[in-house]
């Protein structure tokens, strides 16, 4: 499977409910050891200015390694990490946000909960982030986001944890293909075609 064939998350919960935030919610920012400091501090910003929210940067620690597999390559389980996320969350954050370089991934599965065909693809697919809708818990990762350009890797990084939070909070999937709340449909491009912000329907749902 290429690189570049991409699953932009997995959203838990098919409900489209909102969650309501203020300038009180605070999300705690989880980096994982190895994911560079600068973009963390940058990270932090971005989801603070974007949705207008307190946020906090946690000391860095390792990934859960009861979420490592070695199935197709060396990885972590997307849905394992924001589960032991939400169950680790401090009472006094609202939402955890992880960050990682490490590559992560999710079995991809039809609405009757079998595993999407071709299994050798889905069983264990390469992702760039999942978050529970509405939920708690978020992770990205930069590992699938790799280009020599490093504006616009950074630009991605954003694109990617504004849609991954904006899924915590209750925003689904959107029909606009520049609507930061797109979905990719494995493919990078989309990402790169989309606004760094919300269209006025997503906005309106908040």
């Amino acid at each position: 499977m290429r690189i570049f064939l991409l699953l932009f998350l997995l959203v838990f919960f098919s409900c489209t409910k909102t969650t309501q935030i203020n300038n009180e919610t605070i999300v705690a920012i989880q980096p994982y050891r190895g994911f560079p400091k600068n973009k963390v501090d940058t990270l932090a910003k971005t989801i603070a200015t974007f949705y207008q929210l307190k946020v906090v940067v946690l000391p860095e620690i390792d990934l859960p390694k009861s979420a490592f597999v070695n199935i197709k390559s060396p990885r972590y389980r997307a849905d394992s990490i924001i589960r032991i996320q939400n169950r680790n969350r401090f009472d006094h954050y609202d939402f955890v946000v992880g960050l990682t370089a490490s590559d992560i991934s999710v079995t991809k599965v039809n609405p009757d909960g079998s595993v999407k065909k071709p299994e050798w693809k889905y069983n264990d697919f390469g992702v760039m982030g999942l978050a529970y809708r509405p939920g708690k818990s978020a992770i990205i990762s930069s590992f699938r986001l790799k280009t020599n350009d490093s504006k616009l890797h950074f630009t991605r990084l954003k694109k990617v944890t504004i849609h991954e939070f904006g899924h915590n909070l209750g925003l689904p999937h959107c029909k606009n293909a520049h609507c930061v709340m797109t979905s990719a449909n494995e493919k990078i491009a989309t990402i790169d075609n989309e606004k760094m912000e919300l269209c006025a329907h997503c906005k309106n749902l908040l």
